[in-house]
């Protein structure tokens, strides 16, 4: 039986990779998947470029940690590193992993 949850996006430059993976982890996800991504912003560069590029990181959360979790990234990143992020409901089978 298919599950409501939220899916998570973070686009973000690779060099935070780890540190929003463990806040992500510490925050109640149970898991991520993290890519390669390129793209062009508002902004159209940011001095991280030259160190790597950015990184896509989505994890399927339910909604109870969504508030604790999107504060904790707010305030450590969004205001000091080029960073996107939004939301998506989505579907999943097996929702107990989630």
């Amino acid at each position: 039986m298919l599950v409501t949850k939220k899916l998570l996006t973070i686009v973000v430059e690779a060099s935070l990779e780890q540190r929003i993976a463990k806040d992500l982890i510490a925050h109640g996800a149970k898991g991520f998947t993290v890519t390669t991504a390129h793209g062009q912003g508002p902004k159209n560069q940011r001095a991280g470029d030259l160190e790597g590029g950015n990184v896509k990181i989505e994890s399927v959360v339910s909604e109870a940690i969504l508030p604790t979790l999107l504060d904790a990234l707010e305030k450590k990143y969004f205001e000091h590193y080029a960073c996107t992020l939004w939301i998506t409901d989505v579907q999943v089978l097996r929702g107990e992993r989630y």
